[in-house]
């Protein structure tokens, strides 16, 4: 055999063991080439009367992410290519054939005559975890960072070499349809508790435990090729998989509002692949894959949320002339719920934090914070005792300004005022060491005019976090106009290193996810103004794809911060600058009837202490005029939600805010949600045409308002049939 993806040696025993170690990577990850190799190896220990059984392990600290998802993506740019010159059907036999030969691949492994056993340590994540699944015996190593699970469905695909055929016939028919539909990462316990795996061994043992199943004698044979297999579950047709189907189906709608067709393929895939001999039902599973593989939203999530976000990850906008950095030390200013949240955060990365407030008792109530996190942790079974007293001990609470004096980078995260920044920003820079950073995390104030309370601001960023902290994985960084490129590779450098995701974005008032997302809550007020009951709002916007509606995301951030940001902007920009109709409901809401979110459990939802939040009822007494729910458009309702993020994110675009397409798509999909199905808020218009979209907004601007109007770079694009992909793939190159 001629490997270079994997080694193969045979013990005494006649045991193979095939470790997976791709040179120069750091995780092992499925291709083309690692398919070739795995077949020889198949052959080979299949034909060799001398090798009993093999063992596949990993050689690196995880076993496998799984496949390479660019792999995926060729079979679509193939396709493309032959369809021109070949014919759509000669085409398509290759995309169907190219798209399941991984699922032949394991089904070959699986029927081979020879019992292979899989040690896993690690993360074994999709197309990986869909191999040990066609292992006979499956031995996981017991550890906290061990995760199994297929994921797939988060990037708009699902399990198609075999994994929703093998864990429907583990698993009860509604607990594997839970766990397709999540695609949630698993502990091992979790795990076997569910039948994935067979056995829990620590790490210097699994190889050896895998080794001795065949050792015993086991057979190579998977339990559903036997012929007294039964379904866990039952018969689809009885009297138990009726119980099932009827509510699968509610719940796949109520989850996913019908955005997410690789959800329904597994619907589709589980519901008829049951009724059928494997082979069989692996087939059917492989043709709902080449579907799902050519559709827009698994076109649009790959490139977003696997090719984009690994990009961004690995220092897509990183300046190459500096140096890497490795932040030991922080300091915090503010111990408030977001000063606190980020020195929670620093620490859980081992890094040591300086958090400074007013006094003594204001530090140690944000550093309590960080012990009540931990503590929630160790409640869950994920943390230890001895892991909260150690993020506790990176973390140095004080009042003293004194102790920032050996610190490389400061992060202000105090109240949302100029003056009570700048005051800060005159305290820190005073005890400061003279090449330390400077960084504000503020929401909505220009970095620039912030930067202008500093001598050095080329030393001073924004880095922009999102509540909650600990649960948010986007981070805005933000670039004021004599920003440094030492400023932005430090802030880069310390968003990777707490595993953050960063996109780095120019100056301007509410940067790029406030501007847009500043734009749904107000379309949720001024709905809600002109009559549109207040459920149909905040459902409409969830069958748009949002993860909560206007109303709800608004009480979450807070009323009375927004009718805070609206003085604010009509202070700075004039009173055009907000909406009459918007001032007035919070004014309402916030000054009226002190009703300020769920801080306070009284918001545009009231939250009882013990009860799910229901919609204030007194939401019907602020609307003057009451629209028949029956004679609205839902769709045009629906369009408005999207169209008035998108359009803002096209102007962050032309307003040059955003140079990059890859951080408008991450940054909307984690930052507030936008709509995951469909890419990001770039990809939104990509995928429905510039044109196309120019038109929607002209229609709805005619209607409600220039709010809609389309940017002149929309209409240029329309004109020319261009994308923001196409027209800013220099940027992108150059980043």
């Amino acid at each position: 055999m001629n490997l270079t993806a994997f080694r193969f040696e045979t013990d005494s025993d006649g045991i193979a063991l095939l470790t997976w170690d791709m040179p120069g990577r750091s995780m092992n990850v499925i291709t083309q080439d690692v398919m070739r190799e795995l077949n020889q190896v198949i052959d080979t220990v299949a034909s060799d009367a001398a090798i009993k059984g093999c063992v596949i392990a990993s050689g690196k600290e995880a076993f496998s992410g799984g496949a390479d998802l660019t792999m995926l993506e060729g079979f679509g740019s193939q396709f493309a290519s032959m369809a021109k010159a070949d014919g759509y059907d000669k085409a398509m036999q290759f995309f169907f054939d190219g798209t399941r030969s991984l699922s032949q691949l394991y089904r070959k492994l699986e029927t081979c005559g020879k019992p292979f056993a899989i040690a896993i340590n690690g993360t074994c994540l999709g197309g990986a975890f869909e191999l040990a699944l066609s292992c006979h015996y499956r031995v996981v190593a017991d550890g906290e960072k061990v995760r199994v699970g297929l994921p797939e469905v988060k990037v708009g695909l699902f399990p198609g070499a075999g994994g929703t055929q093998r864990v429907a016939r583990l698993m009860q028919t509604g607990d594997a349809l839970q766990m397709l539909f999540k695609g949630d990462q698993l502990r091992p316990q979790q795990a076997k508790t569910m039948g994935l795996v067979h056995e829990i061994a620590p790490a210097a043992e699994i190889i050896d435990k895998a080794k001795a199943w065949i050792r015993t004698g086991n057979k190579g044979m998977a339990p559903w090729d036997d012929p007294k297999f039964r379904l866990p579950s039952g018969k689809v047709y009885s009297p138990a998989g009726m119980m099932v189907w009827p509510a699968a189906n509610a719940i796949y709608r109520r989850e996913t509002q019908d955005n997410y067709p690789a959800v329904k393929a597994i619907l589709h895939a589980v519901y008829e692949g049951l009724q059928l001999p494997m082979d069989l039902a692996l087939r059917v599973e492989s043709r709902w894959f080449a579907k799902i593989l050519r559709s827009p939203e698994a076109r649009a999530m790959i490139r977003t949320l696997f090719v984009s976000m690994g990009e961004l990850n690995k220092g897509a906008r990183r300046p190459a002339n500096v140096p890497p950095s490795t932040p030991k030390k922080i300091g915090v200013i503010g111990a408030g719920f977001m000063g606190a949240s980020i020195a929670y955060v620093s620490a859980l990365a081992g890094i040591e934090v300086v958090l400074i407030d007013r006094d003594q008792e204001a530090a140690d109530k944000g550093k309590a914070l960080s012990h009540k996190l931990m503590t929630d942790q160790i409640m869950k079974g994920r943390a230890k005792t001895a892991e909260r007293d150690a993020l506790l001990a990176h973390i140095e609470a004080t009042p003293d300004y004194g102790k920032l004096a050996d610190v490389p980078m400061v992060i202000e995260a105090v109240f949302e005022d100029r003056a009570v920044k700048a005051e800060v920003i005159k305290k820190v820079l005073a005890v400061l060491p003279a090449d330390a950073i400077f960084a504000s995390n503020t929401s909505t104030l220009p970095i620039t005019s912030l930067a202008d309370n500093s001598p050095k601001p080329e030393q001073f960023i924004g880095i922009h976090f999102f509540s909650p902290v600990e649960r948010m994985m986007l981070v805005e960084v933000i670039l004021g106009k004599k920003t440094g490129d030492r400023a932005l590779a430090t802030a880069l450098d310390f968003v990777r290193a707490i595993r953050k995701t960063p996109i780095v974005v120019n100056d301007s008032r509410g940067f790029f996810a406030n501007r847009c997302v500043l734009n749904y809550i107000l379309e949720g007020h001024l709905m809600l103004a002109e009559g549109v009951p207040a459920a149909m709002i905040e459902n409409l916007a969830k069958q748009a794809g949002m993860p909560v509606g206007p109303l709800s995301l608004n009480d979450e951030v807070a009323l009375d911060l927004g009718w805070k940001i609206l003085q604010a902007a009509k202070k700075d920009l004039g009173d055009k600058a907000v909406s009459p109709a918007q001032e007035a409901l919070l004014d309402a809401m916030v000054n009226k009837f002190e009703r300020y979110g769920r801080k306070n459990r009284k918001g545009f939802y009231d939250y009882p202490e013990k009860a799910p939040k229901k919609l204030w009822p007194g939401l019907a007494d602020l609307q003057p005029t009451k629209l028949d729910p029956d004679t609205l458009d839902r769709e045009e309702l629906k369009h408005r939600f999207l169209v008035t993020q998108a359009v803002e994110a096209a102007r962050t675009v032309e307003d040059g805010v955003i140079v990059d397409p890859r951080e408008a798509d991450v940054g909307s999909i984690l930052g507030f949600g936008f709509a995951p199905y469909s890419g990001g808020a770039l990809s939104y218009i990509d995928f429905m045409g510039a044109k196309k979209f120019v038109a929607l907004c002209d229609a709805l601007a005619a209607k409600h308002g220039p709010r809609f109007a389309p940017p002149q770079l929309l209409r240029d694009m329309a004109a020319k049939g261009e994308t923001f992909y196409g027209r800013f793939a220099a940027n992108k190159s150059a980043a």
